[in-house]
């Protein structure tokens, strides 16, 4: 496996100091954007496939173990503040339960059973779109996963560092940013796991985009849950209509801290209300809505 290789640029980085450990290190990390780059046909596809499953109230399911795992778990809780979508929209799981967030939990990635059962206690369908996460290519938990999930008629993706992996076998789309040997022999929480990462936020942010979470390049659906968010969402209102700060809170206090909701207000004068009505009728898409109400 490329992922298992030994780096060559790294073979002295025992006698190196920690200035060019870092230096190494980096211009290590510098190859990561350039193999996604190469993935981003099949990340079309797969974000095709996600919009098409949330557009029928499908979900999207990240399933993996260890630092793969944990990604998803990470992608997915960020979702809900982010877009104001229900935690149940995008679900992470991670072979061993929210316990291996904190500590391995060994074993727990070798049985492919457990990741069926897994995709059981969240009543898996084939409305949803799974996407298993494995540098390596071969997590059995994940291909476990992957294997009911084909048979549910689900749509299901792979993110993987190793082409042509058992994994890249089951699945319906393959994503395979091959960033080659860890610096240090095996470490995929380095390269891969920075792969991962960006393929991750892609595949979310491209989708939720692409079902009307945006309005221009502003995130219009955030949910202000605390300080930080409601001075953001003061400041894309502000952003979006070109307003004071003033009339921008004003706008939010009248639609419930609703960001879409308010700059549709402002840019149209449209009530709340009827503002609702037409997001409603134009999918949630902010663009639309206000050329519908300004025409």
């Amino acid at each position: 496996m490329v992922s298992e290789e030994r780096n060559p640029n790294s073979k002295q980085i025992d006698l190196m100091d920690s200035q060019d450990i870092l230096r190494l290190i980096n211009n290590e990390d510098k190859n990561v954007p350039l193999a996604v780059e190469l993935c981003i046909e099949p990340m079309g596809e797969a974000v095709d496939q996600i919009v098409n499953a949330f557009n029928q109230g499908g979900r999207l399911i990240y399933m993996g173990a260890g630092t793969s795992g944990r990604l998803g778990v990470l992608d997915a809780v960020e979702c809900p503040p982010t877009f104001s979508v229900s935690p149940d929209q995008v679900i992470g799981i991670i072979a061993g339960g929210d316990k291996a967030i904190y500590k391995a939990v060994e074993g727990a990635e070798d049985n492919a059973e457990l990741g069926k059962q897994d995709l059981e206690n969240i009543n898996f369908n084939d409305k949803d779109v799974l996407v298993g996460i494995a540098a390596s290519g071969r997590t059995p938990y994940v291909i476990g996963a992957l294997d009911y999930a084909n048979q549910m008629g689900a749509k299901t993706v792979c993110v993987t560092c190793n082409p042509n992996s058992e994994m890249t076998k089951h699945a319906n789309i393959v994503i395979c940013p091959v960033v080659g040997p860890e610096v240090l022999t095996g470490s995929t929480r380095l390269k891969s796991g920075t792969a991962q990462k960006l393929v991750l936020n892609m595949l979310s942010t491209a989708s939720m985009i692409r079902t009307g979470k945006s309005y221009e390049n502003l995130m219009v659906d955030v949910n202000a849950s605390n300080k930080k968010l409601y001075m953001r969402a003061i400041r894309i209102v502000m952003q979006a209509t070109e307003c004071s700060a003033d009339i921008a809170e004003q706008a939010l206090n009248k639609t419930d801290f609703k960001v879409k909701l308010a700059i549709l207000h402002i840019l149209t004068g449209v009530a709340p209300k009827q503002g609702e009505l037409t997001l409603l009728q134009n999918g949630g898409f902010l663009r639309s809505s206000v050329e519908a109400l300004n025409s």
